[in-house]
């Protein structure tokens, strides 16, 4: 992964992503102890970020492959990027979803036009069974995060962030990113690594689901023990990808961990005073900025919102934190 695939993944997806803003609050700035800005993906097609990984994917495919299918697994926020990027091209998507996925999610992949196959998240392997259907069906793979052209699209958030810092004055940043299997964070530091170079990529985790963190101390991808026990639905892999932990750790700082509480608080902040909904998995960035000050080492913090998709329930839960 280079700058110049992040840049013409941009070309590809110009016109067609939405560009989102960096917004601010004095009152998050009080809450955090510094300069906060949102990056708020969760306003983005689809709901979060993985429109752009999902568009630059299978922008690029062949004719023939394009014109075939297209199928991804995902808890939900990559099904919904991809079933809308194959619509967008006139083709077809199938999509591997766990079973305990929010139902919102399943219902707006459905609703885009893919099919949708549920699995079992602990007793099976999502991988083998999404490269067994794609053989079977002459399909082309779409990876959540290892996946180069898909790396390349998420990487245009930090082409963004480094534009729209520099028009503000910012050239020294925190940016906390969610990560999971590090797609997002992989390709914004590659970004940032070409046109902000003294901003700093934080890959964010929920506690329990700490694998990335854990591989940059050993310098080795680990495991997690589980694939569920959170609310940070979006976020639970099983580890880093091959792509992407070699991008991690050679551009990224320390991964900072928090918890699903703090996850939730960050929700009914960013709504309270943004008036933003993000889902627990996405508002990982944010609760490190507001709830681990001696964690960061600037003045500003950038928190990537990477995705609104939650369920009411959820969000109830969320803004009941507030009382």
């Amino acid at each position: 992964m280079n700058i110049d695939a992040i840049r013409a993944a941009a070309k590809r997806i110009d016109g067609q992503a939405r560009r989102t803003p960096l917004l601010s609050s004095p009152f998050l700035d009080e809450i955090a102890g510094r300069r906060v800005l949102i990056k708020p993906e969760c306003l983005q097609h689809t709901g979060s970020f993985k429109f752009r990984g999902a568009w630059s994917a299978v922008s690029n495919l062949g004719d023939n492959a394009r014109k075939a299918g297209v199928i991804a697994f995902s808890s939900g926020n990559h099904a919904q990027g991809v079933a809308l990027a194959a619509a967008s091209h006139g083709t077809t998507a199938v999509i591997i979803m766990p079973d305990d996925a929010p139902t919102l999610k399943i219902e707006n992949t459905k609703a885009l036009g893919a099919e949708v196959i549920l699995y079992d998240r602990e007793n099976t392997n999502r991988e083998a069974l999404g490269a067994e259907i794609a053989n079977s069906r002459g399909l082309t793979l779409i990876k959540p995060f290892d996946n180069a052209d898909v790396i390349a699209g998420q990487g245009t958030v930090g082409l963004e962030i480094a534009e729209d810092a520099k028009a503000l004055g910012i050239t020294h940043a925190d940016v906390t990113v969610c990560c999971g299997g590090g797609g997002l964070t992989s390709g914004i530091a590659t970004a940032l690594a070409a046109d902000a170079p003294d901003m700093v990529t934080r890959p964010v985790e929920p506690a329990g689901f700490d694998d990335v963190a854990r591989s940059q101390a050993s310098g080795q991808i680990e495991k997690n023990p589980s694939q569920s026990g959170s609310i940070c639905d979006a976020i639970l892999t099983q580890q880093a990808g091959d792509l992407t932990f070699p991008i991690i750790k050679e551009l990224c700082g320390p991964a900072i961990v928090v918890t699903d509480d703090e996850a939730l608080k960050a929700m009914a902040h960013a709504f309270e005073r943004l008036k933003v909904v993000a889902e627990p998995g996405g508002a990982v960035g944010l609760a490190a900025a507001l709830f681990h000050p001696d964690a960061l080492n600037h003045d500003t913090v950038i928190a990537v919102i990477s995705g609104g998709n939650v369920d009411a329930p959820m969000f109830a839960r969320a803004l009941a934190t507030l009382t």
